[in-house]
């Protein structure tokens, strides 16, 4: 257990399992979702998922509107690179960055949570379709997060070369 507990970064702890806590806390207290764990073990991990599902929302969401909408604007990845091998600041700030993105994703989220609430209560979802739905969507979230993970990988080994 120590040796995992070692392997998780500071990125890990403030972008995946910090929102996926808050996240769940606050839906619990603003919905009818109640997704805190009495088992810490489990908790943590499910709050971990959570957590990663609300970043994977903030890069792959959140990002892409504000710079289409010309609110963000990045360099491109080979000077990200170069720039982080003379300046070891800049990773620090990219991750600093990441958590702002996976918080206002956090907070995207709780308020798409209420609204699901309102239509399945008007409605009157059956849960067999809200699992059905929730299934699709991180199953889309998580092929479009893998393309983007895939992407960087190449861009990196661009940059290297």
């Amino acid at each position: 257990m120590k040796e995992l507990i070692d392997k998780i970064s500071t990125y890990n702890i403030f972008n995946y399992l910090l929102p996926g806590v808050i996240y769940c806390y606050l839906s619990s207290r603003f919905t009818n979702y109640n997704l805190t764990q009495e088992d810490i073990l489990v908790g943590a991990f499910v709050y971990y998922f959570i957590g990663m599902v609300i970043s994977r929302i903030g890069s792959i969401i959140i990002e892409p509107i504000l710079k289409k909408i010309s609110f963000l604007k990045f360099s491109d990845y080979k000077s990200f690179i170069i720039a982080s091998k003379k300046d070891d600041k800049i990773e620090l700030f990219s991750m600093v960055n990441n958590t702002y993105r996976t918080i206002v994703a956090t907070i995207l989220l709780l308020a798409l949570t209420a609204l699901y609430q309102t239509i399945e209560l008007r409605f009157q979802l059956s849960s067999v379709f809200t699992s059905f739905f929730i299934i699709t969507l991180l199953f889309i979230l998580f092929l479009i997060s893998y393309r983007k993970q895939t992407q960087y990988i190449n861009q990196r080994i661009d940059a290297n070369q």
